[in-house]
């Protein structure tokens, strides 16, 4: 449901949002057992009880505690479902809820919000509640663990996950540009980042100028079958291409193609979830690591773009100047202009949504795939953290690499064009491919 920034929000619209929210949650949850919620898939993942506990609490914690001022004093997020103190390599040893507890928690949890919200005034000035914040933070955690738990159900050992494919996707556009085509951006001083307090994670503030020279950046992101050329041409075996810290990670993790792709007799094919096909080359490479999305890039004469080379790309109208909320305007994704909101289960192919590019000629900047960028997570000039640091704060550093855009399995409510999502480079079980950029 539209959920659109900047106003707040009714008591029923609120209502409607969560239901809706954990409607999902249970539908992507729907064909699994206990066996399936319990065990831990692989040990990047926690075991999905453990998210659905977690998912639950964080409702707990900032709706009862912080806004209908309820001291409830359980554990949750003080002990087991506490992320820090309990890691994922860890969460299958914890003392977890079966799957009929989890829920009965979930509901509990659920009944007591949706009871106690008549009582909450909703027009008070504090910035938990201006706007709304609260509201949608907590939607947008449990749209978050949705796409966490749909990379577990891709990492799934034993019978594949069923998935519910609800919607089509369109084939690529006749008008689409070729993939490895470019589009110039001129130089200039531009704007970043997001002052929006109703919706945008305090790691997107505050909205600040920054100075880029011309740069050229991909109308597409990289196509299989552009990476297919890389891997014939040797691009897994070429020291030359790959940073040390790179070329050591390949050998240590054995890599020779992207995550769930497998050679058939001369044929590379890949697996989604429980569909498998050949690649297609036409569609975004998904599960690369930054440091094999940096070794295409060497490989290609070319470069990762910056994260903020990325979002004027996105955002920024050439014309007049002015920061859109997404590539195509101020209005959220549809059908028309992006690949999200997990339904299809899959990648489309580039240029299939015309109606999604940006102001700059790019497309596929929203959904298909979340897209490496050359950028490490820190915060924004004047950043200040809002209303816990362990989302962002915690995080900050030259660890972790930033990624842009989305892919086809985040919820459309946890996206937009200022939306920074990182991880280790190492990292492909996320739903991950990149687009190139160069000097001017």
């Amino acid at each position: 449901m539209d959920l659109h920034a900047g106003r707040p929000l009714t008591r029923s619209e609120i209502a409607e949002a969560l239901h809706e929210a954990r409607a999902r949650t249970l539908l992507l949850i729907a064909p699994l057992g206990e066996e399936d919620l319990r065990v831990q898939h692989d040990p990047l993942m926690s075991p999905i009880v453990w998210d659905l506990g977690h998912i639950a609490h964080f409702e707990e914690v900032w709706l009862l505690e912080n806004i209908e001022g309820k001291e409830l004093g359980r554990e949750g997020l003080r002990g087991i479902y506490d992320p820090f103190r309990n890691p994922r390599a860890v969460r299958a040893g914890l003392d977890l809820p079966e799957r009929r507890a989890a829920f009965g928690y979930m509901a509990q949890v659920r009944s007591e919000v949706l009871g106690g919200l008549g009582e909450v005034d909703l027009d008070a000035d504090g910035p938990l509640l201006r706007d709304g914040y609260v509201f949608r933070m907590v939607l947008q955690h449990e749209y978050q663990h949705n796409e966490t738990i749909l990379q577990t159900l891709q990492l799934k050992g034993g019978a594949p996950y069923p998935a519910a494919r609800a919607v089509g996707l369109p084939g690529r556009a006749p008008s689409a540009p070729e993939p490895g085509a470019t589009v110039r951006i001129e130089g200039g001083r531009y704007p970043l980042g997001s002052d929006d307090r109703s919706e945008a994670y305090d790691n997107e503030r505050p909205r600040h100028r920054v100075d880029l020279p011309a740069f050229e950046i991909d109308v597409h992101p990289v196509t299989n079958g552009s990476y297919l050329e890389f891997i014939a041409d040797g691009g897994y075996d070429r020291r030359s291409v790959w940073s040390d810290e790179g070329w050591a990670w390949r050998q240590e993790a054995g890599l020779t193609a992207p995550a769930y792709w497998s050679l058939r007799e001369g044929e590379w094919w890949q697996r989604v979830m429980d569909l498998e096909r050949r690649v297609d080359p036409m569609r975004p490479v998904c599960h690369v690591c930054f440091w094999e999305a940096d070794a295409f890039a060497r490989w290609a004469g070319t470069r990762l773009p910056t994260e903020a080379e990325w979002e004027v790309a996105a955002l920024v109208d050439p014309a007049t100047g002015s920061q859109r909320r997404y590539p195509w305007g101020d209005e959220p994704p549809t059908t028309l202009t992006a690949n999200v909101d997990q339904l299809a289960f899959d990648t489309a192919p580039v240029g299939a949504f015309p109606a999604g590019a940006s102001a700059a000629g790019c497309h596929g900047l929203i959904g298909d795939v979340w897209e490496w960028t050359s950028s490490t997570f820190v915060g924004y000039p004047g950043y200040r953290t809002f209303p816990y640091p362990e989302y962002s704060e915690v995080f900050f550093g030259t660890e972790y690499r930033v990624l842009r855009g989305g892919s086809w399995a985040t919820r459309s409510g946890a996206i937009r064009g200022t939306f920074r999502n990182w991880d280790y480079p190492i990292r492909r079980q996320i739903f991950s491919g990149f687009r190139c950029a160069r000097d001017v």
